[in-house]
């Protein structure tokens, strides 16, 4: 497992959600949209994902997962590659469920703020709309890629 630095760690919590990649059956990348939770003392990176659909049926054929985070202003960026485990049901610990509340309210109350600003978004507030997670994604990261160009 590689170990992340506290640059990555960081970098990794103050983004609203990253991108994973896994494969399907037929060998194709499937992309979707989800939210870091938590990355514990071990460094394995928790995601919740709120739905039973593709990312699952991927995993559980196929763990290899990757993260690809960018952060367009700050020209950084970065893609873990390593393994996935499917956690359900009761397995979910409470905390990461009461971190993933945390998530979803503050992302609430960041679009109050920026609606209130009359920055163009949502104008609705889709996040307290979503179901409970079902399911987690405990990733282990065994490669990490820096996407940013170095710059001379």
């Amino acid at each position: 497992m590689k170990k992340l630095s506290e640059e990555i760690r960081h970098f990794l919590q103050n983004q609203g959600f990253v991108i994973i990649s896994t494969i399907d059956k037929n060998g194709y990348p499937h992309n979707s949209c989800k939210g870091i939770v938590k990355i514990n003392g071990n460094d394995k990176i928790y995601l919740l994902d709120l739905y039973h659909a593709k990312t699952c049926t991927n995993l559980k054929a196929n763990p290899h997962i990757s993260i690809t985070v960018v952060d367009e202003h700050k020209f950084k960026g970065y893609c873990l590659k390593g393994r996935a485990k499917i956690i359900v049901g009761n397995n979910l610990a409470l905390e990461i469920i009461r971190a993933w509340e945390s998530r979803i309210t503050t992302r609430i109350a960041q679009r109050l703020l920026k609606n209130m600003r009359e920055e163009k978004g949502h104008s609705q507030h889709p996040e307290a709309l979503l179901p409970k997670p079902e399911y987690m994604i405990e990733m282990e990261v065994d490669e990490i890629v820096d996407l940013a160009y170095p710059l001379v």
